[in-house]
């Protein structure tokens, strides 16, 4: 039997537990920054979401005196997002050849997340818009439009302020955003081009419910405040005391926001994880989850320190090589209009049959590869009547001969890389290591970025030939090593033919080969015919395909001291020299084959003279044989495919040039070698 007095002393032990266990819940719930009236709010919002827990620190991630809470959470609920299909803005301040590259990787951190579409306002210089014009259009991402501002007309607007900030005046140009966009666009996101997200866009535009300022703007708030007399006037005045901005716009901005703080409300600092030196950014975020967007806003970029830089660093680069053609998903539940190229891309897509032996080809020839023009800074050449530019294309595994090359042709190259997206980052690592490299701008680089099957050879050559600067293209492979003094020569030519009043003519440049990969490269006609009787160089393809290039007739050649008249012979293949607006290549030609053959058959038909140069010769190097030509061996079906394009090349010939096509379709008919 219990004593009496036992189980009052038990409850009240019982109670004494209890109190204790509610205190420590209560201290856990305040470490851990909780908030129970927020709690309770979120959970009786309808279409709220549960509370999301972000630490009580400015958005620099630097704590300040008397800021509340300093080391606690506050409890900051997530916002409904924007209704479904709701069109979000962002604007983006672009200028040069680098920048171009980092908002393409930024627009793949969004596009990977996002569910809503997309308006995109770049405010660019030339430079940037010819890139990234190309490139939105090439992409054909669905549901994203895209806007171009000019910001050379925007400069003198800032112009007049002092800036040390490394991007110069368009560091400054977010302050005149309200005056340049659209009249009638009420809110917009403006991002920086070295941010990563790693959540959705639209968690950012729902907290426009509760914010207007300076990263959201929202602009009709900004235009009714006068904020461009604001900015002007806050300016003036700070720049009596400020030699000059260090932090670009920065700088007005907080000046503008200590004179009016009602104007501004702070992010949460995990939608602007600044990786700087000296910042405390760790303490925006518990775990990985709480990031929403990783800000690169130090000039080391990749290289700063900073506790978790591996981890941003590895998220970064996940997006810097991600496949941008995976992006080209719809939205679901989201209709849009497609433009009227994917609109007829898409109709002629659906028209193939996929039980066509020669499906891939069709397709291959339809597809629209994503172009990113210039990809490294490039300095258009002076202007010269006479100059001429190398035209050539390459994949990864012929990087090896872009130093060799620049040694031998010291004029401006356009160069087509047929890469995917983590070949060209390799790409640019390349190029930066390497001295010759680095110090070329005269040679321009346009990644085509990889999709489908076989090597789109000619779509590539149209790529290169169509941003040539020069009055003239020399039009010629990456495995072909000019002769030394062939620049030169190839101008004086051109002048003493007088090409450039009006006389339609191709210059043929001879080709040899060599099978020696180690062997001395001729400096001289005189040097090369030595090498040519010695055996150590051939005629370009003697054994394999000789009809493609008998008809520049090298003994004639050899004892030739003037240019000498050719006639277009089938099959004829040489490579040539021609005013940059010549004839195209046909983009139905990929893989192996034909390619260059109808774009000589085009030249003839358009009644261009062929003559062959005296002095002139190229030299084709060594190599593994690609993937194309091994399938054109080994597979009767590509060769049956090839010739189907043939076929329905001389029909259009037909078609476009009439009677004069008939000796093309008559040289069809006769037997056929190797291509």
């Amino acid at each position: 039997m219990l004593p009496r007095g036992r189980p009052r002393a038990l409850g009240a032990a019982a109670l004494l537990l209890l109190l204790l266990l509610l205190l420590l819940i209560l201290i856990g719930f305040f470490l851990l920054g909780g908030d129970l009236a927020c709690e309770r709010r979120e959970q009786r919002r309808p279409g709220s979401f549960p509370c999301a827990l972000t630490p009580r620190v400015p958005p620099d991630g630097h704590p300040s005196e008397g800021h509340p809470g300093h080391g606690r959470s506050d409890c900051v609920p997530l916002r409904p997002l924007p209704r479904k299909c709701e069109l979000l803005h962002v604007a983006i301040v672009c200028a040069g050849h680098n920048t171009s590259r980092d908002v393409i990787t930024l627009v793949k951190s969004m596009l990977f997340y996002r569910k809503n579409p997309l308006h995109l306002h770049l405010v660019t210089d030339a430079v940037a818009r010819s890139i990234l014009e190309t490139l939105f259009h090439t992409w054909m991402v669905p549901a994203v439009r895209v806007s171009f501002y000019d910001a050379d007309e925007l400069k003198p607007q800032v112009s007049w302020i002092p800036n040390k900030h490394y991007s110069g005046l368009y560091g400054l140009m977010k302050l005149v955003l309200p005056g340049v966009l659209p009249p009638d666009l009420v809110r917009v996101i403006v991002l920086d081009t070295d941010v990563t997200f790693a959540s959705d866009i639209a968690e950012l535009w729902a907290l426009f419910a509760h914010f207007s300022g300076v990263i959201l703007l929202r602009l009709d708030r900004l235009r009714q405040t006068g904020w461009e007399q604001m900015w002007k006037l806050t300016a003036t005045q700070e720049l009596v005391t400020l030699p000059a901005t260090s932090l670009a716009d920065q700088d007005i901005f907080n000046a503008v926001i200590k004179g009016h703080p009602g104007l501004v409300q702070p992010l949460p600092c995990v939608w602007n994880v600044q990786l700087s030196d000296h910042t405390l950014a760790e303490r925006c975020y518990l775990e990985a989850a709480d990031l929403k967007v990783i800000h690169w806003n130090s000039p080391k970029k990749l290289r700063v320190k900073n506790k978790h830089v591996e981890f941003f660093r590895n998220l970064y680069l996940t997006f810097l090589e991600y496949d941008g053609n995976l992006l080209r998903r719809g939205l679901f539940g989201c209709p849009s209009p497609p433009s009227p190229e994917a609109e007829q891309l898409q109709r002629a897509l659906a028209q193939l049959n996929e039980e066509d032996v020669c499906f891939e080809f069709r397709q291959q020839q339809l597809t629209v590869h994503r172009v990113h023009l210039t990809f490294l800074p490039h300095e258009p050449p002076l202007s010269q009547p006479h100059d001429v530019t190398l035209v050539a294309h390459l994949s990864m595994d012929r990087l090896q001969m872009l130093e060799v090359l620049c040694r031998h042709w010291p004029g401006p190259m356009s160069l087509a890389l047929y890469l995917t997206d983590a070949e060209a980052q390799q790409f640019l690592r390349f190029v930066e290591a390497s001295v010759v490299l680095s110090a070329r701008l005269d040679v321009a680089y346009h990644v085509v970025y990889r999709e489908g099957p076989l090597y789109p050879i000619n779509q590539l050559r149209n790529v290169a030939l169509a941003q040539v600067l020069t009055p003239y293209v020399f039009l010629s492979d990456i495995d072909f090593l000019p002769s030394y003094s062939l620049y030169d020569y190839l101008r004086a030519s051109i002048w003493q033919l007088e090409l450039g009043r009006g006389r339609k003519a191709a210059l043929v440049v001879p080709a040899f080969e060599t099978l020696h990969y180690h062997f001395t490269f001729p400096s001289s006609k005189a040097e090369l015919l030595a090498l040519l009787d010695a055996g150590s160089l051939s005629t370009f393809r003697y054994h394999e395909w000789p009809r493609g290039y008998e008809p520049t007739d090298y003994a004639r050649w050899r004892e030739a001291q003037a240019p000498y008249r050719v006639q277009w012979v089938a099959d004829y293949e040489p490579y040539v020299v021609v005013p940059r607006d010549c004839p195209r290549y046909d983009p139905r030609f990929v893989g192996f084959g034909w390619n260059k053959v109808a774009h000589i058959v085009e030249l003839d038909a358009q009644e261009y003279e062929l003559l062959v140069l005296p002095e002139a010769f190229t030299i084709h190097l060594p190599h593994t044989p690609s993937l194309d030509i091994s399938r054109f061996r080994s597979n009767p079906t590509y060769r049956e495919c090839l010739q189907a394009l043939k076929d329905e090349f001389h029909q259009d010939l037909s078609r476009r040039y009439g009677a004069a096509a008939v000796k093309y379709l008559t040289a069809l008919q006769q037997p056929r070698g190797p291509t």
